[in-house]
């Protein structure tokens, strides 16, 4: 209960021990072990699909936005934390304050199948991307556009298996294309806006070392997919990413640019 008080309230430790009836440290040392526990089950609540949720996701992205293919969409999010000792310049992001940058990839229900915090907030979307895990996966699985792909904002480069939008689209279809895309992609926007109502935590600054953030970021991905299978209920509005500090468009090589070219004359 003190945990689950912490990652909905985001309160000071103090705070909520004198809310509880007990002392600080106690509070401390229950928040480390219910993180330590439930980042131990993470592999439980937080996988990649399997084929048939795959097929069950393009269907549902594909009656949502008219998108074809989507298995999942992919954001960066920052959540602020106090200036660590270590390493502080390369935790400013480009808002100025410091942050971890978060990315996370979610399905058609807005539940996260896969999260990596612990990237400093000067880390730029794409490079997280691409020294991710779930990229190498992709990289060695991924054998055609029958396995689906991910979207993308501007920020990640266009590949065979993470489409993103056009830059400066020259025809209705591409426009076509592009409206589809953000239709679809507001997944893990609004997402994002569940994850941080329910969790405060994630709203202020978490004043903690990076890598106990990470884990508590962890948590509440954990927290959050439960809340899910267990249909909880979240109010919807238009708060979605209120972290986002800007995205740089990427520049560079991209080779999912025929597959791009491919969907959008057969389907817009």
């Amino acid at each position: 209960m003190l945990a689950l008080r912490f990652y909905a309230s985001g309160s000071f430790l103090e705070v909520i021990g004198d809310t509880m009836g007990v002392d600080k440290g106690t509070v401390s040392r229950a928040v480390n072990d219910v993180t330590n526990a439930l980042i131990a089950k993470k592999d439980q609540f937080l996988k990649w699909p399997i084929q048939e949720d795959m097929s069950k996701a393009k269907r549902i992205f594909f009656t949502r936005g008219g998108f074809p293919g989507v298995i999942g969409c992919i954001d960066g999010t920052h959540i602020r934390i106090q200036a660590p000792s270590d390493d502080e310049p390369t935790y400013v992001n480009r808002k100025g304050w410091h942050s971890i940058n978060v990315q996370a990839i979610c399905d058609h229900e807005g539940k996260f199948i896969n999260i990596d915090a612990q990237w400093p907030g000067s880390s730029h979307d794409s490079h997280i991307f691409r020294a991710s895990e779930v990229c190498a996966f992709l990289e060695n699985t991924h054998r055609g556009i029958e396995d689906g792909f991910l979207l993308g904002d501007s920020g990640y480069a266009c590949s065979k298996f993470l489409l993103t939008p056009y830059l400066h689209p020259s025809t209705p279809a591409q426009e076509a294309y592009n409206s589809a895309h953000c239709q679809t992609r507001t997944t893990i926007e609004r997402a994002f806006g569940w994850w941080k109502r329910r969790f405060h935590v994630l709203h202020g600054e978490i004043r903690m070392k990076p890598a106990k953030v990470c884990s508590v970021v962890g948590v509440c991905a954990i927290l959050h997919n439960i809340a899910l299978i267990l249909k909880e209920e979240m109010e919807d509005d238009d708060e979605h990413n209120d972290n986002d500090v800007g995205q740089l468009n990427y520049q560079g090589p991209e080779d999912g640019r025929a597959i791009r070219n491919f969907i959008t004359t057969n389907y817009f």
